[in-house]
C-alpha cells in the first residue's frame, strides 16, 4: 500500500440499502470529487450534488457530498464522501467512474483505518477497539469496544510510558553527568521509585483474571450428552430458530454447530455437539472426538440426557457441568417440573429456590470432574414443550453475569495487550532486582526495554510485524 495513492471504497453496508457511502482518501481525493460532482463543498458541510461519469458525462445519481481537508479528517489525509442512493447499479456506476480517474485505486481491507493510524489519528489499542466495535454483538461488547476506541488502555499506557521516559532520563543523567556540580548526587533513587510504582500498577492490571478477553470472546456453553437426548432441540429453543437439524435417528449431528446468543446484553456461544457413544462409524467417531474436545474447552457444559431412558454413566470433562434431564413430557404419570424442582436424594424438594440460586452461582454440580449417576441433583426440562426452559434460560443468564462480572471495565481485552504489559512488568522487575549497587547502565537498559514494550502496545515502536495481523480482520472501506 502506497500513501501516495488515493484510495476509494464503499464504506457502508451491503446493497441494496437506503443510503450508500463511498469514501475517498489521499492527495487526489479533491480532484476526484470535483471530477464526479463539478465542485468541492465547504469543509465539513454537506452539499447536494449531481454525480456523473467524468468521461461520458452521464448523470449517475443525486447525492450529498462532504469534504474533509487534511489533517482534520479520519485518515489525516484529504478525504471526500458521497452519500448516494444505495442501489447496486448506482454503487457500481460510481465505483466504475472512480476507477477511470488517474491515481485512484480500490482500497484494501482496513486501509482507511491504517492510514489514520500511520498519520497519528489512532493508536493500535484504539484501532483494535474500532474493530471490536464493528464486530460487537451485544451491549456489553459494544461498551467495552467503545471504551477502548476512546483510549481506555491507550491513554493509560501512554501515561505509563511518559513516566518511564522521565525515570530513564534520570538514570541517563546519573550516568552521563555524574561529575557535574549542578547535578543532584542521587538520581537513581527517584527513578527506581517510579519504576516500582509502575510495576505495581501494571501487575494489578494483569491480575484481572482475563475478564476483558472473556467478554470479548463471550461465554462458551457446550451442549453434550448421548445420542437422541434432545441436544439439538434444546439448542434450537435457546436460539429461537431452527439452527440444528432435529431427527429421531441417532448420530444426526456429526460436527459442532455454533450459535451466538445475547443474554441480557452478554455474549454466549452455544455449541451443539455430536452424541457421545461408542461407535465403529469413522465419521461419527470424529464427531464424538470433536464433541469431547469442545466440551473440554468450554466454560460450561450442559449434559443432556433422555429422562425416559436409563441414565448414562459417563466421564465427560473437568469443565463445570450442569446435568439436564430432558423429555420429561414422555414420563407417564409425572408432572412437567422445571429447574425450580431440582431432585435431591438427601434433601427435600421444597428447597428448590436455594437450588436455583446455587445453580446460578456454582452450576448444577459442584464437582470438578463428572461421573454421572442417579444419586445426584438433576434439572428436569422438556425442550419440546418448554417445561423448565424459562428457569434454565434464567440460570444461564445468571451464570453469564457471574462469569463476566466487571469485564466491561477491564483495561486488557486482547492477548496482545497482556503480552506487552507482561514484558513491561518483567523488564521493570529486572531493573529493580539485584544488589543495591547494581550498575546504572543495566538499569537504564531494562527501563528502555520496558518503555519499548509499552510502545509496542500503542504502536509507537517496532510494530510492523503485527500490523497486517491487526488490519486483516477489517472490512473493505473501513
Amino acid at each position: 500500500m502506497s500513501a501516495r495513492d488515493t484510495i476509494y471504497a464503499l464504506s457502508s453496508g451491503r446493497p441494496p440499502a437506503a443510503i450508500a457511502v463511498i469514501r475517498m482518501s489521499g492527495p487526489r481525493a479533491g480532484e476526484a470529487l470535483k471530477a464526479l460532482t463539478g465542485k468541492i463543498p465547504k469543509p465539513r458541510e454537506a452539499a447536494l450534488v449531481r454525480v456523473h461519469d467524468p468521461q461520458s458525462g452521464e448523470i449517475i445519481d443525486e447525492a450529498l457530498a462532504l469534504w474533509f481537508a487534511a489533517p482534520a479528517s479520519e485518515t489525516g489525509e484529504d478525504t471526500a464522501e458521497l452519500q448516494l442512493h444505495g442501489g447496486r447499479a448506482v454503487i457500481a456506476a460510481t465505483l466504475a467512474a472512480l476507477s477511470k480517474l488517474e491515481g485512484l485505486r480500490p482500497a484494501e481491507a482496513g486501509e482507511f483505518t491504517r492510514r489514520g493510524f500511520e498519520n497519528g489519528k489512532l493508536d493500535l489499542t484504539a484501532v483494535e477497539g474500532l474493530a471490536d466495535l464493528v464486530m460487537a454483538e451485544t451491549e456489553a461488547q459494544r461498551r467495552q469496544a467503545y471504551r477502548q476506541l476512546r483510549g481506555l488502555l491507550g491513554n493509560r499506557a501512554e501515561a505509563w510510558r511518559q513516566k518511564l521516559i522521565r525515570a530513564l532520563a534520570l538514570v541517563e543523567a546519573a550516568i552521563d553527568f555524574s561529575d557535574e556540580g549542578d547535578v543532584p548526587p542521587d538520581l537513581l533513587k527517584p527513578a527506581l521509585a517510579t519504576a516500582r510504582e509502575l510495576k505495581d500498577e501494571i501487575a494489578a492490571v494483569l491480575a484481572d483474571g482475563s475478564r476483558g478477553e472473556r467478554l470479548r470472546d463471550g461465554v462458551v456453553v457446550a451442549i453434550a450428552g448421548p445420542p437422541n437426548a434432545g441436544k439439538s432441540t434444546l439448542l434450537n429453543r435457546l436460539a429461537r430458530r431452527e439452527a440444528a437439524i432435529v431427527s429421531p435417528y441417532a448420530g444426526t449431528t456429526r460436527d459442532v454447530i455454533e450459535v451466538h446468543l445475547d443474554l441480557a446484553g452478554l455474549p454466549v456461544t452455544l455449541l451443539d455437539t455430536a452424541g457421545i457413544r461408542a461407535t465403529d462409524d469413522p465419521v461419527e467417531m470424529e464427531g464424538v472426538r470433536r464433541a469431547r474436545e469442545r466440551a473440554a474447552a468450554a466454560d460450561l457444559v450442559l449434559w443432556v440426557e433422555d429422562a425416559s431412558a436409563p441414565a448414562v454413566d459417563e466421564t465427560v470433562t473437568k469443565t463445570r457441568t450442569w446435568r439436564i434431564r430432558n423429555k420429561i413430557d414422555l414420563l407417564s404419570g409425572k408432572s412437567e417440573s422445571g429447574i425450580t424442582s431440582v431432585l435431591y436424594t438427601s434433601e427435600s424438594k421444597d428447597r428448590s429456590n436455594e437450588a436455583l440460586k446455587d445453580m446460578v452461582t456454582n452450576g448444577l454440580t459442584g464437582s470438578s470432574e463428572r461421573k454421572f449417576s442417579q444419586d445426584e441433583s438433576v434439572s428436569n426440562i422438556s425442550a419440546v414443550t418448554g417445561a423448565g426452559f424459562d428457569a434454565l434460560l434464567q440460570a444461564l443468564t445468571g451464570y453469564a453475569e457471574s462469569h463476566l462480572a466487571g469485564a466491561e471495565a477491564a483495561l486488557v481485552t486482547r492477548e496482545r495487550h497482556r503480552r506487552a504489559l507482561k514484558d513491561t512488568e518483567e523488564a521493570l522487575g529486572r531493573a529493580l532486582s539485584g544488589p543495591a549497587v547494581r550498575r546504572e547502565e543495566l538499569i537504564a537498559e531494562e527501563l528502555r526495554l520496558a518503555a519499548r514494550a509499552l510502545g509496542r502496545l500503542t504502536g509507537r515502536v517496532d510494530v510492523e510485524d503485527i500490523l497486517d495481523v491487526i488490519f486483516r480482520d477489517f472490512c473493505i472501506g473501513k
